[in-house]
C-alpha cells in the first residue's frame, strides 16, 4: 500500500492512504465535531462521526429527554424520536438532579422553564419533593403563583420557602441601591432657601446664581459668583415627603413583573420618607398595602391570570390620592385593557393635570421586549406619560426622576410609544 504525504500551510503533515481511507480528524476538528454533535442531537451521530461517552453522553441524555422527548415538534434533532421525561415524578426528579450536575445555574433555570412549557410539568410542582429539587428563580415563582389556588396545603409551606428564597435574594440585590438613589432624590426634591452650611446644595445654588457672576479686577479670567439665593437639601427622613402608588397588572403575562414589583414595594415601604401603597388588579382590584412588610405575603395575595380592567384599578388609585403634587403613580401593565379605554385615558389625564407624576411600565423584568397594546401606549404617550419596559436595575433611576419631576430615563426611545 502506497502512502501520499501532503503538508499544509502550517507545516503539519497530513497522511492518508491512497486506497481511499478517510483521514483522521485533528484534535481541533474533533472538538468542533463533538460540539456540533452536542448541539444537533442524536440524529447527527452518523453525519458527524462522533460518539459521545462519559459526561458528554450524560449531558446529551438530559438534553434529549427535554428537547426530543415529545412536547413540541422540531426539537434538537427534529426527528420523531421520543426519549422524554414521562409523567412520573421519579424520572423528573432524576432529570432535575442531572441538569444541576452538568449545567450552570443560568442554563438549569432555562431548561426548567422549557420543561414546564414543552412537557406540561406544572402539575408536578404541586408535589413538595419536586419543589425541593428545582432551581428557584423569578420565573419559577411566577409559575408557583399561577398554581397557588390549586396547590394542596401539604405543598404550600414548601412553595412559600421556595418563593422566600428568591425574594430574599432579590431584596438583598436591589434594596441598597434603591434606598440610596431614592434618598438622594428625596433630599434634592425637598429644597429649602435658608439652609445650614452642611445642607447647602452647591450645584443648584451655583446654577441659580450664575447671573450674579462678577469678574475680579487685576486677574484676567478670574471671577466669583455672589450667592444671592442659597438652595439646600431638606431633611427627608423627618417626615413623609412623597406618596407612591404601585398599580400592578396581575394577568398571567405579567408574572415576573409582579414578583419584582412586590419586592420593590417592600423596599419603598421601608423608607420613612415615602408613603407606599401597592394595588394589584385583574378585573377586580385588591389593595395589599397592609402586607408590604413581607413581599412573600404580597405575592401569595395575588392571583395571576384572568382579565384586565385598568380603568377600574386607576379609579381606585385616584380615590386614594390626597396630595397630587407629591404623588407618583406607577402603572405596571401590558395595557391590554378589558375595561373602558376612554375612561382610562381620562383618568390618566386628570391625574397628570392635578400634578401627579404618572409612570407607565410595560414590564418590570429582564425578559426583553414585552408584548403590549401599542395603541394604548401611543395614547398615553400623547398625554405625556410615555410607556416603556424597565429592567429592575433601572427602576430606582426611574423612580428618582419621577420624584424630582425630571424627564424619565427611558431606556430605548426607538421602541417605546
Amino acid at each position: 500500500m502506497t502512502t501520499g504525504i501532503d503538508t499544509d500551510a502550517t507545516g503539519a503533515a497530513d497522511v492518508s492512504a491512497t486506497t481511499g481511507a478517510t483521514p483522521q480528524p485533528s484534535s481541533g476538528d474533533g472538538e468542533r465535531l463533538r460540539r456540533w454533535r452536542m448541539v444537533l442531537g442524536a440524529d447527527s451521530a452518523e453525519s458527524t462521526g462522533c460518539t459521545l461517552t462519559g459526561r458528554d453522553a450524560a449531558m446529551d441524555g438530559a438534553l434529549t429527554a427535554l428537547y426530543e422527548g415529545g412536547g413540541r415538534s422540531g426539537g434538537r434533532g427534529g426527528s420523531g424520536r421520543s426519549a422524554g421525561l414521562g409523567a412520573s415524578a421519579p424520572s423528573v426528579a432524576r432529570w432535575l438532579g442531572d441538569i444541576r450536575t452538568y449545567f450552570p445555574t443560568s442554563v438549569v433555570q432555562v431548561m426548567q422553564r422549557d420543561a414546564i412549557d414543552r412537557l406540561g410539568l406544572s402539575a408536578l410542582l404541586l408535589e413538595p419533593e419536586m419543589l425541593e429539587a428545582v432551581e428557584a428563580d423569578v420565573h419559577l415563582v411566577g409559575t408557583l403563583l399561577s398554581l397557588n389556588k390549586a396547590m394542596p396545603e401539604t405543598t404550600k409551606e414548601t412553595a412559600r420557602a421556595v418563593v422566600r428564597k428568591v425574594v430574599d435574594k432579590l431584596e438583598r440585590k436591589l434594596s441598597t441601591r434603591t434606598r440610596a438613589t431614592l434618598t438622594g432624590a428625596l433630599d434634592r426634591s425637598a429644597k429649602v432657601t435658608r439652609p445650614r452650611h452642611h445642607d447647602i446644595d452647591w450645584d443648584r445654588t451655583i446654577r441659580a446664581n450664575l447671573k450674579n457672576y462678577l469678574t475680579l479686577p487685576g486677574e484676567e479670567g478670574a471671577g466669583t459668583i455672589v450667592p444671592e439665593r442659597l438652595i439646600g437639601y431638606g431633611r427627608a427622613a423627618q417626615s413623609v415627603k412623597k406618596d407612591v402608588i404601585l398599580c400592578i397588572d396581575q394577568s398571567g403575562s405579567m408574572a415576573a413583573s409582579v414578583v419584582y414589583a412586590s419586592v420593590f414595594g417592600a423596599v419603598l415601604a421601608s423608607m420613612r420618607a415615602l408613603r407606599t401603597r401597592l394595588v394589584v388588579f385583574d378585573t377586580a382590584v385588591v389593595d395589599l398595602t397592609d402586607q408590604l412588610d413581607d413581599p412573600v405575603d404580597v405575592l401569595f395575595g395575588t392571583q395571576l391570570g384572568g382579565g384586565t380592567d385598568i380603568n377600574r384599578a386607576l379609579a381606585y388609585c385616584q380615590s386614594r390620592i390626597t396630595r397630587p403634587a407629591d404623588t407618583v403613580v406607577v402603572l405596571i401593565s401590558d395595557l391590554y385593557e378589558g375595561g373602558i379605554r376612554n375612561e382610562m385615558l381620562k383618568r390618566v389625564a386628570a391625574m397628570k393635570a392635578s400634578g401627579v407624576q404618572f409612570v407607565t411600565l410595560l414590564a418590570l423584568s429582564d425578559e426583553g421586549a414585552p408584548a403590549y397594546d401599542r395603541d394604548h401606549a401611543a395614547a398615553l404617550s400623547a398625554l405625556g406619560a410615555p410607556a416603556f419596559a424597565c429592567t429592575p436595575d433601572l427602576f430606582p433611576d426611574v423612580m428618582a426622576a419621577a420624584i424630582e419631576k425630571r424627564p424619565l430615563p427611558i431606556p430605548d426611545k426607538e421602541t417605546h410609544q
